[in-house]
């Protein structure tokens, strides 16, 4: 993990992803995402062929934000590893982004496969390319959005069906 997360911190985009499949082809695909603050991820959706994703944060925490179909945010979650909510599973064709509120976040993320680079992420029309100045204005509002929730509450409302946060529960 330590040598992710200084890969991550080396990357120009700010994140670096590391299979634990052994192939893209595998029927399950399982990675760990490690995540600096302001790495931009474009909003995306699995939608051809459908397909859910389940997050579970490792360490640090994100701001995890679902859309509707024209850009309107429609759930805000603050998930952290050591936090009331750990973790998210999202439906297939619900348009998601996340993004760091730590330094060094790593997320566990499994999705089915296979990975097809062409039609994995169909991303969002209505939202600024990465890499791009609108991406960085973009990214300022997120956190704003997500620092006004942290600010209020640090519980994640419980959407009812695009997405299912996973909450901490201790060990038997």
């Amino acid at each position: 993990m330590n040598q992710a997360i200084q890969r991550s911190r080396e990357s120009p985009r700010r994140r670096i992803i590391c299979p634990f499949h052994k192939t893209e082809s595998d029927s399950l695909q399982r990675m760990l995402n490690v995540i600096q603050p302001y790495s931009y991820i474009q909003p995306h959706r699995h939608s051809d062929p459908p397909k859910a994703e389940s997050i579970l944060v490792v360490r640090g925490s994100i701001g995890y934000v679902t859309f509707d179909d024209l850009g309107t945010p429609n759930h805000l979650c603050v998930l952290g590893a050591n936090a009331e909510w750990v973790g998210v599973d999202t439906d297939p064709g619900i348009f998601h982004t996340f993004f760091a509120l730590e330094e060094d976040t790593v997320l566990f993320e499994v999705k089915p496969g296979p990975y097809e680079r062409s039609v994995d992420k169909d991303f969002a029309s209505w939202a600024p390319k990465e890499g791009t100045d609108a991406a960085r204005a973009y990214m300022e509002e997120l956190y704003r959005a997500c620092e006004e929730k942290r600010s209020r509450s640090a519980a994640c409302v419980s959407p009812s069906a695009p997405m299912a946060p996973l909450q901490n529960r201790p060990s038997p």
